[in-house]
């Protein structure tokens, strides 16, 4: 079974800069030239590397799904391109259309409630749609199956035979992203996949993320609001506000810029708006801190010199 993540069966001669998903200058308007015309994105320009896990932030109505909707070609910029490693998804020649369509087929997409795009009996049938659509042998196919079921941690022989709709909401969801994983993409578009979910859901899914990233290699670009997800999980944020890049950073330095983040209808996350509650109380401690364990430490480490300081006076 191939690796979801071929980065080192490439040509050593590719460069890394081939190797992501580059939008120049995109623009994008809803109902051109008529009276419902609306401009969701407006001169985006911006690289998703391979290997990376890219949040792209924003309010609704900032133009984030939209966005994301351009990165396998689902929707196609009014201005402006998208490249896959170095190819450009819609191209005007009839004779690069072919490469087009390949180079499509690396980037998976996920929607907002995967689970409503289940349809088939078992969660194994419904999982093996896609490969069997791309006409691979029976063979194969439940290989894949295998394998997506194993990356979302749900047990093949409990599963398999299972209708997808007796499953609970975070079970579904992890069918729906598994069938989008047997087709083998090498990026994987998240749109706000944890919306709607229990929190025991939640959790368990973002614990999927995560272990898909770190220990699978996959490429993942993260579309959501939530900025205590995006600050647990991303290594590179995008904010988008009102169909506009607003700001292309790494979380840390991103979620320092409260001016931009109030003007994008967005907060920072509540780890970071404690630390900067403690530090205006007076407890020396870094106000940039992304996770709870990060914070805990920070507070460890200032009550300890504090203590410290104290018993010296």
């Amino acid at each position: 079974m191939k690796s979801l993540s071929r980065r080192s069966q490439l040509p050593q001669e590719r460069s890394v800069s081939d190797l992501s998903i580059v939008l120049e200058h995109v623009a994008y308007t809803y109902m051109p030239g008529t009276p419902f015309e609306q401009q969701a994105l407006k001169d985006v320009s911006a690289t998703i590397e391979q290997g990376s896990l890219t949040a792209i932030a924003g309010h609704t109505g900032s133009g984030k799904s939209t966005l994301l909707q351009q990165f396998n070609g689902l929707l196609q910029p009014t201005a402006g391109r998208v490249l896959v490693d170095g190819v450009d998804i819609n191209p005007k020649a009839k004779k690069e259309r072919a490469a087009a369509r390949a180079v499509r087929l690396k980037v998976g997409m996920v929607f907002q409630y995967a689970e409503q795009q289940l349809f088939e009996e078992t969660v194994a049938k419904d999982i093996a749609f896609g490969p069997k659509n791309l006409g691979l042998s029976d063979e194969e196919t439940a290989a894949r199956v295998k394998e997506a079921m194993r990356l979302v941690h749900l047990d093949y022989e409990t599963y398999a035979k299972r209708s997808p709709f007796a499953l609970s909401g975070g079970q579904m969801r992890r069918v729906a992203i598994a069938g989008v994983l047997a087709l083998q993409p090498e990026y994987l578009v998240l749109d706000e996949p944890v919306a709607g979910l229990d929190p025991r859901g939640r959790e368990e899914l973002i614990a999927t993320i995560r272990h898909l990233h770190e220990k699978e290699h996959v490429t993942i670009v993260l579309g959501s609001h939530n900025m205590d997800d995006i600050a647990r999980l991303a290594d590179h944020v995008l904010i988008m506000s009102h169909g506009q890049l607003v700001c292309d950073a790494a979380p840390r330095e991103a979620f320092k810029q409260r001016d931009m983040l109030e003007k994008a209808g967005l907060k920072v996350p509540h780890t970071m708006a404690l630390m900067q509650q403690l530090r205006a109380k007076g407890l020396a401690v870094r106000t940039d801190c992304l996770t709870i364990a990060e914070a805990k430490k920070e507070i460890l480490k200032a009550m300890k010199s504090k203590g410290g300081r104290s018993n010296a006076q």
